[in-house]
């Protein structure tokens, strides 16, 4: 159902209040007949008779509720920027732009660059709020300039920890809170002084200039992490192979992969790793505790985890663009219902290393096409005081895109 008339207006609201709206903004919060807000934005608003929903949780009773408030004029009150980390995006996967109205404030991003000097377009930017703070590792890495959403005076202090967990200790920390309003404070140190910070404001947003230590291990976003980066008893795909079979798999933004016979979780987990808005689901019957380590040591933690057997734990999942099989091609059916599973131009890839997987997937690039490749690496290994090569388990892989 749509309606024909922008009946939902989205304002975004600085910590200088209403003070700082202009006045279609004013015109379009004073002509509403529901206002929506939490508790300290509508208390920015004199009481009226008008109606007034504040956020619950979980949130999606009250977006119900504006929903069926369709016909009516709603305003929604929100924080800076409604599309950046807001509301603004939740709701419009609900409801039509062509029904909603937005007026932004600066967001708080672009408050904290015009206090630092930074260049908006040269910073990494996340949310913590209402989010695992493990988040963060994927944006640690040498001269990252990071502008972080805080989910509460706590958070700069997690923050710091974690910096120096990663041997990223000298890096400074600015804190900001009530960014333009009359409470605005800015407070400056570095990683390992943390315990020194005194207590901050609830409504505070942290920027991080990252900054190692020689000490560092530096993980790049880049596929192929070094195998000790991961938690496993033996079943990892190694590195080598890991990269190209991440390179056949190909992520893009936004995609879904099925790592099937997950193992430890690595594919997935760099699939999710190349960009913040890779998604991905592991199947594993047996080492789901290495995967749930592994996703949130690795900045992760959203990987979804399915504890169970392919390919009865593949019903009812949501459609993938790319599927990997790292385990169990020999499996009846399974092939089968990834083949069905998989969306028009999918990718899918299937390693092995038996004789037996080869020959299955020997049969499939037969009957469907798609290439066959052998993958052999060799390692250099000590051999008495001389190095020699030590060849690795020769890995054939399938790779096919769906017509």
């Amino acid at each position: 159902m749509t309606c024909n008339k922008k009946w939902l207006t989205l304002i975004g609201i600085g910590e200088d209040g209403l003070s700082g709206l202009s006045p279609a903004a004013r015109s379009l919060i004073d002509t509403a007949e529901i206002l929506v807000g939490g508790d300290r934005h509508l208390a920015m608003i004199p009481e009226d008779m008008r109606s007034r929903l504040v956020w619950t949780s979980p949130i999606e009773e009250t977006i119900q509720q504006i929903i069926n408030y369709r016909g009516k004029s709603v305003c929604v009150l929100a924080s800076g920027d409604p599309l950046w980390f807001g509301i603004g995006t939740t709701l419009l996967k609900r409801i039509p732009i062509e029904e909603v109205s937005i007026i932004p404030s600066p967001s708080t991003f672009s408050l904290i660059c015009a206090r630092l000097g930074w260049s908006l377009n040269e910073v990494e930017t996340l949310s913590l709020c209402g989010r695992p703070a493990s988040l963060l590792q994927t944006y640690i890495y040498p001269n990252a300039k990071l502008l972080i959403l805080s989910s509460g005076k706590a958070t700069p202090k997690i923050v710091a920890e974690m910096l120096c967990d990663r041997n990223f200790s000298n890096s400074k920390i600015i804190v900001l809170e009530h960014l333009n309003g009359i409470k605005e404070r800015v407070i400056s140190s570095v990683a390992n002084q943390w315990q020194t910070l005194p207590e901050f404001a609830d409504l505070n947003a942290i920027a991080v200039e990252c900054i190692p230590e020689p000490k560092a291990i530096i993980l790049s976003r880049m596929v192929g992490l070094p195998d000790d980066a991961y938690h496993h008893d033996g079943q990892l795909t190694k590195r080598e192979v890991r990269a190209i079979t991440l390179s056949a798999l190909a992520p893009n933004a936004s995609e879904l992969l099925w790592d099937v016979g997950a193992g430890c979780g690595s594919i997935a987990i760099e699939w999710m790793r190349s960009h913040p808005r890779c998604q991905a689901i592991a199947i594993e019957k047996s080492r789901t505790h290495f995967i749930a380590e592994n996703a949130i040591s690795l900045g992760t933690p959203n990987l979804k985890i399915i504890e169970g057997k392919a390919p009865e734990s593949l019903k009812d999942l949501p459609i993938p663009e790319a599927i990997f099989i790292g385990g169990g091609a020999t499996i009846p059916d399974l092939f089968e219902t990834c083949w069905a599973s998989l969306r028009s131009q999918g990718r899918l890839v299937a390693n092995v290393v038996t004789l037996e997987g080869e020959q299955k997937l020997f049969q499939w690039q037969q009957k469907y096409g798609g290439t066959l490749t052998q993958i052999s690496i060799s390692r250099a290994e000590a051999i008495g005081s001389f190095l020699g090569w030590k060849p690795m388990r020769p890995v054939t892989q399938w790779k096919i895109i769906k017509p």
